[in-house]
């Protein structure tokens, strides 16, 4: 393959790993909003994509195709883990404003307002995802409408809000049909959503330590680089100026690569 073709593959290849769904990527398409917002989004994009394919191209003519391939494959991994760790973030910061604005419908509803009101009143001053779940109670609900319908159809298009909007959709659903204070029962589910944050504020700080440990470990094979080219044995040399190196460099970016992947799927695994 001609150095031009080479440089093309690579492109391609970095361009296929920026844009790769992770799970669930079409609920959370869904959950974008209209065309307007997904434009929004994408054009936010590309002053950091056009960067990245010019250090790509950088590292290419410095390190070789090895080089850009090994460069390509770690940032393929680490910009997974980075998009991993900041929906990890949203959730919990979903959870927290669900938690909060379902306690204030709670207190409306003990004040004696009824659901639509007190779904008004306690969105005012709630976050974005409980703000949109008490928007829809509120509306749903002035309209005689079914809301535990409307709650779990709002679920369906917002995966981190999702489960949580089942929970009081289900307990709206138990009100009605046994007689049970409304009030209760949201304050029962906002009473959970609490606890799983705390939780989750706690097996964050727990799981600091292996996380850091693991890239460290990920660090280890460029320390050894630099400290070889410190002593004089000409291992950049050696990995960008010949054959082998090319191929050993590719192996070795792929084998820390899936020792990154690896470690996030454990904790990743710990935190569902």
């Amino acid at each position: 393959m001609s150095a031009a073709g080479a440089a093309a593959a690579l492109l391609c290849l970095a361009g296929a790993a920026v844009v790769w769904p992770a799970a669930g990527a079409p609920a959370r398409v869904r959950a974008w909003g209209p065309p307007s917002a997904v434009r929004t989004r994408v054009a936010a994009r590309v002053p950091v994509a056009v960067p990245a394919v010019a250090g790509l191209l950088l590292v290419a003519l410095v390190a070789g195709p090895g080089g850009a391939a090994a460069a390509v494959v770690l940032g393929a991994v680490l910009l997974r883990a980075r998009r991993a760790r900041r929906q990890e973030r949203d959730r919990d910061e979903t959870t927290a404003g669900l938690a909060e604005g379902f306690a204030a419908f709670a207190a409306e509803l003990r004040a004696g307002h009824p659901p639509a009101s007190a779904a008004a009143a306690a969105g005012r001053d709630a976050g974005s995802a409980a703000r949109r779940a008490l928007a829809r109670v509120e509306a749903t609900a002035r309209l005689g409408g079914d809301v535990p319908a409307a709650l779990r159809e709002q679920a369906a298009a917002d995966p981190l809000a999702g489960p949580h909007l089942v929970r009081l959709a289900d307990a709206w659903s138990l009100a009605d049909r046994h007689g049970i204070g409304l009030a209760g029962l949201a304050e029962a589910v906002a009473e959970d959503l609490r606890a799983r944050t705390r939780f989750a504020g706690r097996l964050a700080a727990q799981l600091a330590g292996p996380r850091t440990t693991a890239a460290v470990l990920a660090a280890l094979p460029g320390i050894g680089l630099v400290l070889g080219q410190l002593v004089g044995a000409h291992p950049f040399g050696v990995l960008t100026g010949t054959g082998v190196g090319q191929a050993l460099l590719v192996v070795g970016a792929v084998l820390v690569a899936a020792g990154l992947e690896w470690s996030r799927r454990l904790t990743a695994g710990v935190v569902r």
